[in-house]
């Protein structure tokens, strides 16, 4: 329970670095009017890279029956799934949810309501990433 613990601190240490970088680049796009889903792409890839080097090294423990480039490419397949998830939250959080609420509509920008359904989406996202790796990636033991 302790080792457990521990990863999970780990994971949250790395996950918060790649959502500041996520996050990050996400909000510099929308504000130089990217549009939102390319700029969620374009930010949830550079920290998929960014999570990969640095989860690998310090939270999950390397399975020595798959090489590095098969790692790579399960690491990226899972992420790929987490993108999906991602991209359909947060287009369900301001395309459904939002632009079809009046009083959301008028409480906040659009901006704002894309930034929160980002935050939500990462929330879940980080779940998902954390339950699936330590399922297909960390060693057994």
């Amino acid at each position: 329970m302790k080792k457990l613990m521990e990863q999970i601190i780990k994971f949250g240490l790395v996950g918060g670095l790649s959502f500041c970088i996520d996050y990050g680049l996400y909000t510099v796009l929308l504000f130089m009017n990217v549009h939102y889903m390319i700029a969620a792409l374009i930010g949830f890839l550079v920290s998929v890279v960014v999570n990969y080097l640095l989860s690998m090294k310090f939270v999950f423990e390397r399975r020595q029956d798959i090489g590095r480039k098969r790692e790579f490419t399960v690491f990226l397949v899972l992420s790929v799934f987490g993108l999906i998830l991602n991209e359909v939250l947060i287009w369900t959080c301001y395309d459904v949810i939002y632009l079809n609420t009046e009083s959301l509509i008028t409480m906040m920008s659009d901006k704002t309501a894309q930034l929160i359904g980002k935050l939500i989406a990462t929330f879940i996202v980080m779940i998902f990433n954390f339950v699936t790796r330590k399922i297909f990636l960390e060693k057994k033991g």
